[in-house]
């Protein structure tokens, strides 16, 4: 269950890389920002949104704060914790798990102003990671059922940091005409490239989009299971303004769900989780997993990293579009409707 705390109010980062109009969409959002299994009583410093966070262990429970002390703008990541207060290395000044300032050394009987307070950030534990939000009250985590069924496998690669916006990595992911140019060395066909027909339905939630083909979902070395003639089913739900579960439907009634969190560090800098479960091979070397994902991933952020505009262009004349497109149009359309900018610059 998410923590709640009182009504935060963070201004946009001076030196922002977001139109003030999107970062403010943006900001109501939840995203993932580290694992949970990362996350221990040794700060670290995180960015999201171009807003510099701090995560720790304060007595067992996850916070998440905003890195700077209010005294000299020290990073509190630089400091350390002790009990439930976190302690910055400058002056000793020390912050609870609420935010408001505990103990300032040099003044020991000194009452303390509760103005003197850093903005805590509510916390929530899904799938292996902590999310949190600049803004937004209501929590808007996409569903993964599966991670909680214990006939699936829960699987939890280490994240990827894409030099790309999280707008253009979504648009890769949602995308199913670069499978046999892009990941031929990995799963696909450039033989194959052919796109079928598809549908694209609007939802309450983003997208839910069924495509079917014959582009397989094993890699190189295991596409001899395939049956002949199988007919892979991806189904794609799309949860704006960055996240996605891809479900694609294996021979034998096997289900992988792979859900892609593209967490926006700022315009142009994304680091990208994708929590995965699946109910076969459950015995099989997770880290031959790790490694056929980080492939994958490699091979589509080498594209990320060289578009442009960096930029997602939601303008639909700035870019040529072909019938495979469908999905990225409509997803497109979806964060103009949110209220992101024609220029939108993540």
């Amino acid at each position: 269950m998410a923590t709640k705390k009182k009504k935060r109010i963070t201004p946009m980062p001076k030196q922002c890389t977001f139109s003030p109009e999107d970062w403010t969409v943006l900001s109501q959002y939840w995203y993932p920002v580290a694992t949970v299994a990362e996350v221990t009583e040794k700060p670290i410093g995180i960015k999201l949104l171009d807003v510099h966070l701090v995560l720790y262990r304060a007595n067992g429970k996850i916070i998440v704060a905003r890195d700077l002390c209010l005294h000299r703008g020290v990073p509190l990541s630089m400091g350390w914790v002790e009990g439930d207060e976190i302690v910055c290395p400058y002056h000793g000044f020390r912050y609870g798990p609420e935010g408001n300032c505990t103990a300032i050394p040099a003044h020991p009987d000194a009452k303390i102003s509760p103005r003197l307070c850093i903005t805590i950030y509510p916390t929530a534990e899904r799938y292996g990671l902590v999310w949190t939000s600049l803004a937004g009250e209501e929590e808007n985590i996409p569903p993964l059922e599966a991670w909680d069924d214990e006939e699936y496998l829960n699987i939890l690669p280490p994240f990827i940091d894409i030099a790309g916006s999280a707008g253009r990595q979504m648009e890769g992911f949602l995308d199913v005409a670069h499978f046999a140019w892009v990941h031929s060395e990995s799963f696909a066909d450039r033989n194959n490239a052919f796109v079928p027909s598809y549908k694209v339905d609007k939802t309450d939630y983003g997208l839910h989009v069924e495509y079917v083909s014959t582009v397989s979902n094993y890699g190189k070395s295991q596409q001899h299971l395939e049956p002949p003639g199988f007919k892979w089913l991806r189904v794609f739900d799309v949860y704006p303004p960055f996240a996605a579960r891809l479900t694609v439907h294996f021979p034998n009634d096997g289900k992988l769900f792979i859900l892609n969190c593209a967490s926006p560090v700022s315009a142009r800098q994304t680091r990208m989780f994708s929590p995965m479960a699946r109910n076969f091979d459950k015995d099989a070397p997770i880290e031959d997993t790790y490694e056929f994902n980080l492939q994958i991933f490699n091979e589509d952020r080498e594209m990320v990293e060289n578009q442009k505009p960096e930029e997602l262009p939601l303008d639909l004349q700035a870019e040529a579009h072909i019938a495979a497109d469908k999905t990225s149009i409509n997803y497109r359309q979806i964060l103009r409707q949110m209220g992101l900018g024609e220029n939108y610059t993540s």
